[in-house]
């Protein structure tokens, strides 16, 4: 499968090249922007009957999927079918990923749920059209961060920042989903109320609940271990509407979903007030970085694994539109689904095709079946979330940061206390504000090697790496391994004096390395002259070598040659030395 996506996207960008040139610049713009015009033209007949069944495989999941998250929400039932339905509808044409479904996700749903109660005061219908307007602006930062070509800004929020809030997210899931499960009303709060609550009225449970909610998870469980990635939730789920339907489950004490409205809703703006907008502003912006994060991990693992090109920039598009149409269309904010992206993809899917089938099955479900949802307990749709909560808790993942990194560690286990402690928005900030505080330290301590003379070479290398490097008498030789900037500048001129004055014999020579070196501001270079100064107080004299063309033009034009000889591209660490012992020699 991965040899023909690979070769449909090949066929695809060579579609147009013998006159791309003539072609109008407008058409090439359309094809920027729908993504489905790169493929589509492409595609073979013989992936319809995989795309079929992947789509009607994806649609099973997709429903359970829609009403459990709908109530993580806080949201009545068919905000997640509408949710689910109009962003497919849309996202196939814009996506660069192949395989990767849009859907409600818990970590979004839940973050959505916990943050809109105290704006919507308790009318139901001033909560669903926050939530809607979420989503429209989530479309209109995603559409904003397209324009801005932001896709690498994935890459500031850590895998760390992630796992604690997805481990966080989790169990504040199962804090308000066990009430469910033993069928007794929960309470609100942040986990450790809603956990204390639960304890405190255990003994309110209803055994026809907990009963029905254990067997729905037993079930659910052994399908996930022995029928890995086939639709067992709606198996669950029909089977827990007829058993509510013809034992009437409802005498017993047991919840059911209640009514869910047949047909599509009044497609257009949710009715808010401008001064909602500002309010509304931080939620959206956390629901968009998850969104795009897990977007864009789901869009690049599968490109990796089947070969063809992932573009993250234009699946910030595909989120866009995604988004807005759900606003539209009152739902809520959606992204890439993890489960439901690999069903899609173990299902056979080729193309983003897929995913369109398994809307227009959606469609059909919310105009003639949806009414017959009513029926469904709560227990099951409580155990449907715990085990989709399982997925979000990854022991693992922590234990491996133990292992590997400790301050990655204390990253996820901030994120994760955050969550619990401090709600679900400040603890994905919380998180991502020590990741970067962490970066900016690291940014601000680059390391600086000291060299030594490979043996029966010319090359030097760290001596601190490897011992075997011979030292050169009378000099040393200092290599800086990163960019010099304002914020770093200081800290490589201090590990340098530091080296300079510890040894009992002070250095002739001092010659700096910046092969490693890119960048360089003018504040560093104010720093490497006051450095040189230093080096000639203390009896030796800085040269610099292999600086790279950008860095020696900034530093002529900062007047270096008046602290140092002259900077040219000729001079190598090799050179320098040997030019030392002759001149030392003599």
């Amino acid at each position: 499968m991965g040899k023909d996506i690979a070769a449909t996207k090949e066929t695809a960008e060579n579609l147009e090249p013998a006159g791309s040139e003539s072609q109008p610049a407008a058409r090439r713009a359309w094809y920027n922007i729908f993504s489905v015009l790169a493929w589509l033209p492409a595609y073979q007949p013989k992936w319809l009957r995989a795309d079929l069944i992947a789509g009607v495989t994806l649609a099973a999941y997709l429903m359970p999927a829609g009403l459990a998250d709908a109530s993580l929400a806080n949201l009545p039932p068919e905000a997640g079918l509408y949710a689910c339905l109009f962003s497919g509808l849309v996202f196939w044409l814009f996506c660069s990923s192949q395989h990767t479904a849009i859907t409600v996700t818990s970590a979004i749903s839940v973050l959505v749920g916990a943050s809109l109660g105290d704006l919507a005061g308790g009318d139901v219908s001033r909560f669903g059209a926050l939530a809607a307007c979420t989503a429209l602006i989530v479309g209109g930062l995603a559409f904003i961060a397209w324009l801005a070509k932001a896709g690498v800004i994935v890459n500031f929020i850590s895998e760390s920042v992630l796992v604690g809030f997805k481990c966080g997210i989790a169990l504040f899931i199962a804090s308000t989903q066990l009430p469910k499960l033993f069928g007794f009303k929960g309470s609100h709060g942040d986990f450790w109320e809603r956990s204390g609550y639960f304890f405190s009225h255990l003994r309110e449970t209803n055994m026809t609940s907990l009963l029905l909610g254990l067997g729905a998870f037993a079930v659910l469980l052994l399908g996930k271990r022995f029928l890995k990635n086939k639709p067992v939730s709606l198996f669950v789920v029909i089977a827990g509407i007829v058993a509510a339907a013809t034992m009437d489950l409802g005498t017993l004490g047991v919840k059911l979903l209640g009514q869910v409205p047949q047909g599509l809703p009044p497609f257009g703006l949710p009715a808010v007030h401008v001064s909602d907008l500002n309010d509304l502003l931080p939620l959206a912006l956390g629901c968009f970085l998850i969104g795009m994060v897990e977007t864009a991990a789901l869009g690049r693992t599968f490109a990796v694994k089947h070969g063809y090109r992932f573009d993250a920039n234009q699946e910030l598009l595909g989120i866009a539109s995604a988004n807005v149409m759900a606003g539209l269309g009152h739902g809520f904010p959606v992204s890439g689904g993890m489960s439901q992206s690999l069903v899609n993809e173990s299902s056979g899917a080729r193309t983003p095709l897929s995913g369109f089938i398994a809307s227009l099955l959606m469609l059909l479900i919310v105009l003639f079946v949806s009414g017959a949802l009513r029926y469904l307990p709560q227990p099951v749709l409580a155990a449907i979330v715990l085990m989709a909560v399982m997925g979000l808790f990854r022991v693992t993942a922590l234990r491996h940061f133990w292992r590997a990194d400790r301050t990655e560690f204390v990253v996820a286990i901030a994120a994760l206390l955050g969550v619990l402690g401090s709600g679900l928005l400040r603890g994905v900030l919380i998180g991502a504000i020590i990741s970067l505080v962490q970066l900016l330290r690291r940014a601000s301590r680059p390391h600086v090697a000291w060299l030594g003379r490979i043996p029966g070479t010319r090359r030097f290398s760290d001596l601190a790496r490897h011992p075997d490097n011979e030292p050169v008498p009378g000099a040393l030789l200092v290599r800086v391994e990163s960019s010099l900037l304002y914020f770093n500048a200081e800290h490589v001129r201090d590990t340098v004096a530091a080296r300079l004055h510890a040894g009992t014999a002070p250095p002739k020579i001092v010659v700096l390395d910046l092969s490693a070196s890119p960048h360089m501001d003018i504040q560093a270079c104010g720093v490497v002259m006051n450095m040189a100064d230093d080096i000639k107080a203390a009896g030796a004299r800085l040269q610099i070598v292999e600086a790279r063309s950008s860095v020696r033009d900034r530093l002529r034009a900062e007047g270096i040659e008046e602290h140092v000889s002259q900077v040219n591209r000729f001079t190598s660490v090799a050179d320098a030395v040997e030019d030392f012992q002759k001149n030392r020699d003599q």
